[in-house]
C-alpha cells in the first residue's frame, strides 16, 4: 500500500483562493482606488486654489512716496556746513521727525520720518533740505496729503506722489 500525501489545509481563507483569482480581485479594486486618490488630490488642490484666490486675489498695489522738505531760515548748521536742523520755532524739523501720508478720505496710508538735514548750497543761503521715503503707501487714491511733524497737511496728486516729486518748504 502506498501512502497518499495530502497537502496541509490552509490556515486562512484567502490562502484557499487560487493565486489567479486573488490577483483578479485585487485588480478589480486597484483602479477605483487609484482614481479615488487622484480625485481627492485634485479636489484638495481646487479647494486650496479657490481659498488662495479669494483671500489674496485682490492684492493691493503699494508704492513708496518720496519727497523733500526745505527749511529756510532759521536753520542751525554744523561747522562743516553739511548737516542742519530747525531752530527758533522750527525745533521739531529735525532728522527723525514724523512724516504721515493720508489718502483722499483722510485715512492714514503710510508713515515714515525725515532723513538727515543737508545744507542746500554752502555759502549761498541757509536752507536745509530733508529727504524722506514713506514705503507701503496704498495706491488707488485720487490724491494724497503729506504732513511733517504737526505742520499741517499738504496735498499732492496721485501721479506726483508715485513719481516721487513731492516737495514742500517752511520758513522765510
Amino acid at each position: 500500500m502506498t501512502d497518499i500525501q495530502q497537502e496541509p489545509m490552509p490556515s486562512r481563507p484567502s490562502d484557499q483562493l487560487p493565486v489567479a483569482l486573488a490577483d483578479r480581485r485585487l485588480a478589480k479594486w486597484r483602479m477605483p482606488l487609484v482614481w479615488g486618490l487622484v480625485g481627492v488630490v485634485v479636489g484638495a488642490g481646487g479647494v486650496g486654489g479657490a481659498w488662495a484666490a479669494s483671500s489674496g486675489g485682490s492684492s493691493e498695489v503699494l508704492f513708496t512716496l518720496r519727497g523733500s522738505l526745505t527749511l529756510k531760515n532759521p536753520v542751525a548748521l554744523d561747522s562743516n556746513y553739511t548737516r542742519c536742523s530747525g531752530t527758533s520755532g522750527y525745533d521739531d524739523i529735525v532728522q527723525g521727525a514724523a512724516v504721515t501720508v493720508y489718502d483722499a478720505g483722510g485715512a492714514v496710508v503710510g508713515s515714515g520720518s525725515l532723513g538727515a538735514g543737508k545744507y542746500a548750497t554752502p555759502g549761498e543761503d541757509s536752507s536745509c533740505v530733508f529727504r524722506f521715503a514713506v514705503t507701503g503707501v496704498s495706491s488707488g487714491s485720487k490724491f494724497y496729503q503729506v504732513e511733517v511733524s504737526h505742520r499741517g497737511k499738504v496735498n499732492v496728486t496721485a501721479t506726483e506722489a508715485k513719481m516721487g516729486s513731492f516737495s514742500a518748504s517752511l520758513g522765510d
